[in-house]
């Protein structure tokens, strides 16, 4: 059997596993069932064991299918990743750098730094990915990425930080809303009103920021509704449900059935930083914290 063969095997194997129906991975693999089953068979022929226990009705894995399917998975994941590094040189890329980023660096921060990044080294793949605050933090300690935007302060011994954007805070509100009659919004004003904000799963960050903020200003916070993510949030300001609490520099991105009024309190803000391990010594990382912090 040669590696390839192997490996399509052992794909076709993956398939039935994770299904747990030969009739669905067949389909999943666009290949016939009879061509699924004669795979199998021959798989197990070279291994000398079972790695199925079947019935009339239904497919399980045996105790030593079981075993072979977590060593299997390992083995495609390598073999998935030669075939991207291969690619990579073949492109003319030397490196690749994990870039994570929450919904505040998505406009404006973390574009701007790739596109002025990829001018100057076309030579590295850049692989971007959205992520909480929360998650980057556990994603940067595992070295799933390389460098993460999030929402700071973050000061920790196993970490660099560098502030890259402060942002005074807003009031965002439906046009007909009675606080659109003040130019400037003070805490006080915001006492009593119903807020539309971010939920705990994706916004926890930020949330607790709020929540520390206005307390430390005596204001208790009136949260009505959460939403998990931008649109919907500001759907709901747009619909009369609420009001919200959104960084100036994103505030020209609302449509017309939104205003935003700044809140005039200097401790109303919020800080992007750009946070990388001090153990990552890539040049890749050390060439993109220049160019975001340029």
């Amino acid at each position: 059997m040669t590696p390839e063969q192997g490996l399509e095997l052992t794909h076709s194997f993956l398939a039935v596993a994770q299904e747990l129906n030969f009739k669905r991975a067949s389909e999943r693999l666009n290949i016939d069932q009879s061509a699924l089953t004669r795979r199998i068979q021959k798989l197990e022929q070279g291994l000398g064991f079972a790695l199925f226990e079947r019935t009339t009705r239904q497919v399980f894995l045996s105790p030593a299918g079981q075993s072979f399917l977590s060593s299997s998975a390992e083995l495609l994941q390598g073999y998935t990743q030669a075939v991207q590094d291969a690619r990579r040189i073949a492109e003319g890329k030397n490196g690749v750098l994990r870039i994570a980023y929450m919904a505040f660096a998505a406009i404006g921060l973390m574009p701007d730094a790739v596109s002025r990044y990829r001018t100057l080294h076309p030579e590295v793949d850049l692989s971007l990915r959205y992520i909480r605050t929360q998650g980057q933090k556990l994603a940067l300690s595992r070295h799933e990425i390389d460098v993460g935007y999030m929402i700071g302060p973050f000061e920790h011994s196993d970490f660099y930080s560098r502030t890259v954007a402060k942002d005074p805070l807003c009031v965002v509100m439906p046009r007909e809303h009675p606080l659109m009659r003040q130019t400037k919004i003070r805490p006080a004003d915001l006492a009593g009103q119903d807020f539309v904000l971010g939920d705990m799963i994706e916004w926890e960050a930020y949330r607790r920021q709020l929540v520390d903020i206005f307390a430390a200003k005596g204001v208790v916070m009136n949260v009505r509704l959460e939403a998990s993510n931008t649109m919907a949030l500001l759907g709901l300001v747009s619909a009369g449900l609420g009001i919200t609490i959104y960084p100036q520099r994103l505030t020209n991105l609302l449509g017309n059935s939104l205003v935003a009024r700044p809140i005039v309190d200097a401790a109303f803000g919020v800080e992007t930083v750009l946070v990388w391990n001090r153990s990552n010594s890539s040049k890749f990382v050390r060439s993109f914290v220049d160019v975001a912090t340029r």
